[in-house]
């Protein structure tokens, strides 16, 4: 009886444990084949983060690759939707009514995160429903695309920069985006944009005078942010991550691990997402061919 009651108890205790923190659900959604090698590599990216995260408690992660999952049903019980694909007006939530489904898993509190050109969705069908879930969004005419190296001398006080350092990276940093107004966005990565990202003619995505304007004056450029929605929801945009390269750097990697636990409403631990990535470990999953464009 002694022994029964033990291990009642100890069942008892876990089960509080667990109570107190239920498991979440992450749900990677891959697009389907885009640059060249080592660019835009969406599978092989998600897939990458997904084995970073294997060792966080409590927590269940899905990919669906090459484009949205036919299996709509993979998506229940999802606690965040992470896209990494392509963007614009291809933009995979723009087709087969994808935005509706979307729009009733937003309306359940489920968080959105986007990563690089998943951010940008046209502004005459999506941008409102991304800015009301997402918290920002890629606008053609306004943000631009060039490469270049972001300084991050300093990170604000926030889950998703636990145990990041400042750091220097070279990537397509999407920047002058638009964001929901009021308090909600938190800028996660800013950094000043050097004059040479204003060396192209203006453009739908090159340069205009409004982003001439805010770099000559010096304005930090927001790159990746945190949102709290009304609701109770969560989004996280990250515009880096063109070079498949750069997700072997701690710090990158990090930022990005600890925003899907965060918009999941998964304890980000006091240190981040702790995990090591090779060279070797970026091989596997690349893309085999290059699309036609």
């Amino acid at each position: 009886m002694k022994k029964f009651l033990a291990v009642s108890c100890l069942f008892w205790l876990l089960a509080s444990i667990a109570g107190a923190a239920p498991a979440r659900k992450i749900v990677f959604i891959a697009g389907a084949p885009s640059h060249g090698p080592g660019q835009h590599e969406y599978r092989a990216g998600c897939l990458l983060l997904q084995k970073c995260l294997r060792g966080v408690p409590g927590l269940q992660t899905v990919v669906c690759s090459n484009g949205w999952p036919s299996d709509h049903s993979v998506l229940d019980n999802a606690d965040a939707i992470v896209l990494s694909m392509d963007g614009g007006p291809g933009h995979a939530v723009l087709q087969d009514g994808h935005l509706d489904q979307l729009h009733h898993l937003m309306d359940k509190g489920v968080g959105l995160a986007c990563i690089h050109w998943a951010v940008e969705i046209p502004k005459e069908k999506g941008e409102a429903e991304f800015l009301q879930w997402l918290g920002g969004a890629y606008e053609t005419d306004w943000s631009v695309n060039p490469m270049w190296v972001a300084d991050f001398a300093t990170l604000p006080e926030h889950p998703i920069t636990r145990g990041v350092k400042p750091f220097r990276m070279r990537d397509e940093w999407y920047f002058h985006l638009r964001f929901q107004p009021g308090k909600s966005v938190t800028p996660i990565l800013s950094a000043v944009a050097p004059p040479e990202t204003m060396d192209r003619p203006d453009g739908p995505h090159s340069g205009n005078p409004a982003v001439r304007q805010a770099v000559a004056h010096g304005e930090p450029q927001v790159v990746a942010w945190a949102f709290e929605r009304p609701d109770g929801g969560r989004g996280f945009g990250f515009t880096g991550g063109h070079y498949h390269k750069n997700w072997a750097d701690d710090n990158f990697r990090k930022i990005v691990l600890n925003g899907l636990l965060w918009v999941a409403k998964a304890d980000v631990p006091p240190n981040g997402v702790e995990s090591l990535v090779t060279d070797q470990d970026l091989q596997p999953n690349l893309d085999s061919k290059v699309p036609k464009k």
